[in-house]
């Protein structure tokens, strides 16, 4: 037969000493191992901040290993931040003697601090579970009473020696769980490096091939077929060669952002950068701009200029009828947006276009050639000035949509 099971009484029954806080210390509920062990009641506790209730050692000597309060909140702390359960070393606070108000009796605790996780994944509640090791430690001292002469001094020394080796080694495992994190998450930054690495020149290396196989084709086709069109044929090999050039001027980019090569930088009015390009490019669909003046930005005109350029190719490649293009101020941002009116980019793919080497089915229809290169490259120049690129909602079309810093 099932039965409801009473968690409350289970609590309160544990042998254990528990006490329940919410994340910010307040005291939820305690067992009752816990008020008998503090000498408190419910009503003392319950809905009170902890640090409130338990101040730092009423009665410690002047001795600065003694930390009390201030251990505990640093142990909370590290759960809050980690999600993890954290073991403290033996700490001091000495409790108030019953019935004698002023007078307080020393004490030494062994500590865990234990997170409750909600849904999610972040901490809801900690239970506080602590044993009272101070009858361990005197009885260090009263083995040697009696004994040889010097021994109970030596048990003494002992004892104070326990406490202090314990909280060493409590501070030393920190200290090699926080190197053996920075460890683990410096393996896994790199093999991401390196598995992005290996792709990355997996992909270029086939990318580049498309462009030598078709060089080599027109070349074979020249020489098996005297009497075809040179002309024909050099325009081809123009044409193979362009492709190239850009690919390789691609990856020289992405190298030069991924180590951060230092570019002369200077104030760049953003509508008078688009109105220069409008005006330099032949582009075979109509533009609308919307362009406010003055919205400076501190950065590289030339790699402005090529970001610019690749949102411009892209939405030409994408677009229907026309393209929009704002500039505006957005304090603390300026803005500059590039609008076609083509298909669009579905919500799942919006962070995806900026992969490297990423070329979604309808971009590879409009353009086989393309390298998958111009969005990341974008994207990544934007962040070198402290930026961001990213596609945004739009009824119709893509909207892509560039951020960075006002200049002061």
């Amino acid at each position: 037969m099932d039965r409801e099971v009473d968690f409350r009484a289970v609590f309160k029954a544990l042998a254990a000493p528990l006490l329940v806080l919410t994340p910010d210390f307040v005291m939820l509920a305690a067992n009752d191992s816990f008020l008998k062990l503090t000498g408190g009641s419910e009503a003392d506790l319950v809905g009170r901040s902890f640090f409130i209730v338990f101040p730092s050692n009423p009665n410690a000597p002047d001795n600065p290993n003694e930390e009390g309060a201030e251990a505990l909140r640093a142990s909370l702390a590290r759960v809050l931040a980690t999600g993890e359960r954290d073991y403290m070393a033996l700490q001091r606070y000495d409790i108030e003697v019953s019935g004698r108000p002023g007078v307080y009796e020393e004490r030494y605790w062994s500590t865990i601090n234990v997170p409750v996780l909600g849904p999610d994944g972040k901490v809801k509640l900690i239970v506080l579970r602590t044993e009272d090791v101070t009858e361990f430690l005197r009885q260090l001292k009263r083995s040697g009473e009696g004994g040889v002469t010097g021994a109970q001094a030596e048990l003494e020394a002992m004892r104070s020696d326990v406490y202090v080796r314990a909280r060493e080694l409590h501070d030393l495992n920190e200290r090699l769980q926080r190197t053996h994190r920075q460890q683990r998450e410096t393996m896994s930054a790199l093999q991401a490096a390196f598995e992005r690495q290996r792709r990355f020149v997996f992909d270029a290396s086939h990318d580049l091939r498309s462009p030598i196989t078709g060089l080599l084709t027109e070349l074979e086709v020249a020489i098996s077929e005297p009497d075809s069109d040179p002309h024909q044929i050099l325009r081809k090999l123009m044409l193979g060669c362009e492709r190239l050039n850009d690919i390789v001027a691609d990856l020289l980019e992405l190298a030069r952002l991924d180590a951060a090569t230092p570019v002369a930088t200077e104030l760049v009015d953003l509508a008078d950068l688009v109105m220069d390009e409008l005006e330099r490019r032949t582009l075979t669909t109509t533009v609308a701009a919307q362009l406010d003046q003055r919205v400076l930005v501190c950065a590289s005109r030339i790699r402005l200029v090529r970001l610019l350029n690749n949102l411009l190719a892209n939405a030409e490649r994408h677009t229907r009828t026309t393209i929009d293009i704002v500039v505006a101020a957005d304090p603390p941002d300026a803005v500059l947006e590039v609008i076609d009116n083509g298909p669009g980019i579905a919500p799942a793919d919006r962070e995806r276009v900026f992969e490297r080497l990423l070329r979604l089915d309808d971009a590879y229809r409009q353009d086989p050639g393309g390298s998958g290169l111009g969005l990341p490259i974008a994207r990544e120049i934007a962040q070198s000035y402290g930026g961001h690129l990213y596609a945004a909602d739009h009824p119709t079309g893509a909207r892509f949509v560039l951020r960075l810093p006002l200049a002061a």
